[in-house]
């Protein structure tokens, strides 16, 4: 077992400096790269995007090794972020899976050089078929180049690995545009933060997108009283709804108070059940939105230590409220 001491000695030879150059070579030539192709963006790019939103089928993605392992990424993004998308493995559409790609769809093919032999089946099917096919390479005059309809041209640069071999920068480049085109797809449908969450629905992406009106209470379930009524009244609504507090409402439905347990211990007598509404209520309570997310709405209430909040809609000029979100709704459906 290996001492502190002999620890803290292997950590400061100078093999660490070679791996700390390591990295920075790796970081400085993805810099240089992503800054040409920044430079490099033109109307073939736009011309891209237009031909995913005319499109009335999906994206169908195809690459071989690493630029196949992007291109997975790459229709990850762009399904989970509004735009159909499928990877198909160039070997096995050779091999009968052609039948995924059809009139309608869009054919994105990567390749750094562009003349991956593998390609070329699913080259010909899509001129067979008049698919549009999207070319991304480094090599403007490749095979995959010339047959695409679209060329998304990456910019020459070095690999990081030590021979020159590896696709490192290379892939960084793929996937950044890959990013690029995702995004401006998104921004060009106006997909909105709901839409993200009905294709996040698990995990904390989801959960992050839950709204105040997905968790609240509504319709009979809110506990409501108004202002008039004896606090012998109010007290039997509070115990049916068993929320720990009622609203008050004024003659037209609007939310103008709220009681709490709190507000019957400051005005505890003999008399309290005798006492209307109005006479106990706290004024002006805090409140919640139906579109404000959960996750602020919990917070909202962890910094005024509350354990409730009414909801009421903006849109709705007499104030009525739309609904009642308790702390333990939040935290049931795993917003923390």
């Amino acid at each position: 077992m290996r001492s502190a001491d002999n620890i803290a000695t292997i950590a400061a030879k100078p093999e660490g400096d070679g791996d700390i150059a390591a990295a920075h070579r790796v970081l400085n030539y993805a810099g240089e790269a992503i800054r040409a192709l920044n430079d490099s963006i033109d109307g073939a790019f736009t011309r891209a995007v237009e031909i995913v939103l005319a499109a009335k089928g999906r994206v169908i993605v195809s690459g071989m090794g690493k630029s196949g392992h992007i291109g997975r990424k790459i229709a990850a993004t762009l399904a989970s972020t509004g735009t159909p998308a499928h990877f198909l493995h160039p070997a096995e559409a050779s091999h009968g899976d052609l039948g995924a790609l059809v009139p309608g769809d869009v054919l994105l093919m990567i390749s750094w050089r562009g003349e991956t032999a593998e390609l070329s089946d699913l080259v010909t099917y899509a001129k067979r078929f008049h698919i549009p096919l999207i070319g991304m390479a480094a090599n403007p005059d490749s095979s995959l180049m010339q047959a695409a309809d679209v060329k998304l041209l990456l910019p020459k640069s070095r690999e990081a690995c030590p021979m020159g071999l590896a696709p490192t920068t290379s892939t960084t480049l793929m996937l950044v545009l890959g990013d690029a085109l995702a995004v401006a797809l998104m921004e060009r449908r106006g997909f909105s933060a709901d839409q993200y969450r009905e294709l996040h629905p698990g995990g904390s992406l989801g959960r992050a997108l839950i709204r105040v009106s997905d968790l609240m209470h509504t319709g009979d379930e809110i506990p409501l009283a108004a202002e008039t009524d004896l606090m012998q009244q109010v007290l039997i609504v509070m115990a049916a709804r068993r929320f720990g507090c009622v609203g008050i409402t004024n003659e037209q439905g609007g939310l103008i108070g709220i009681i709490t347990d709190g507000d019957l211990s400051r005005h505890m007598s003999r008399d309290l059940l005798d006492k209307t509404a109005g006479q106990v209520m706290t004024r002006t309570p805090k409140i919640a939105t139906p579109n404000q997310l959960a996750a602020e709405a919990l917070a909202f209430m962890n910094d005024n230590k509350i354990t409730r909040l009414f909801v009421l809609d903006p849109q709705d000029r007499g104030g009525r409220p739309a609904g009642i979100l308790h702390i333990h709704d939040c935290l049931r459906a795993g917003i923390a």
